[in-house]
């Protein structure tokens, strides 16, 4: 008998006018493992280190598993993004909302990576979007974190579209590719986020 969370359907799926986010399933390894791949050195800069070794099947197959664990213990999400068709979907990177805090914080985190085939086409702005109403409707969370490296402008667009303000600066936040790394803070509050949606700047 397969484990529950080896089910081929989502319990989760967001969808945008292109894109659907859903929960990882193993039949999704040879399009992640072959994106993750041919994107590795497009993402090394912005990642923490990893090596072939973390393309494994095993080290998918526990990612599956952690993933539906968490989402079902409602402490993190996270969500691959396919452009979809009628005929396939396409594997195109992954939006992830993380560390959930409730009581009297109300916020999570959130993280995203996008394949180099498909960066720079809007993509990720749009699957950002896609998890705001999730974020903030569904799961009534209070404010999303989100933080960049400095010099990466094409994440900035992508918060800054989605109605996220800057709101600081961390020394030496993340390690990123071996290195702790300076990143700029941006935050987006479920007030700023209703203004935006009501006066139709955010769908």
């Amino acid at each position: 008998m397969p484990w529950p969370w080896s089910s081929p359907s989502s319990p989760i799926i967001l969808h945008g006018p292109t894109v659907q986010l859903r929960l990882p399933q193993l039949s999704d390894y040879e399009q992640w493992y072959a994106l993750r791949r041919s994107s590795s050195d497009f993402l090394r800069p912005f990642e923490p280190r990893w090596t072939e070794a973390d393309l494994a099947r095993r080290v998918f197959v526990s990612r599956v598993k952690r993933a539906r664990e968490e989402a079902e213990e409602g402490t993190d999400y996270s969500l691959f993004i396919f452009l979809s068709d009628a005929r396939q979907q396409t594997l195109v990177g992954g939006v992830t909302l993380s560390n959930i805090r409730r009581r009297a914080a109300q916020f999570v985190n959130l993280g995203y990576w996008m394949g180099q085939p498909f960066a720079g086409r809007g993509i990720m702005t749009e699957a950002v979007g896609a998890c705001l109403p999730f974020v903030f409707d569904t799961l009534d969370l209070h404010r999303i974190h989100a933080a960049f490296l400095p010099g990466n402008m094409p994440s900035r667009r992508v918060l800054e579209k989605n109605g996220f303000a800057e709101e600081g600066f961390a020394e030496k936040y993340l390690q990123i590719n071996g290195r702790w790394e300076d990143h700029v803070l941006f935050g987006l509050t479920k007030e700023r986020y209703e203004m935006a949606r009501f006066v139709g700047r955010i769908a």
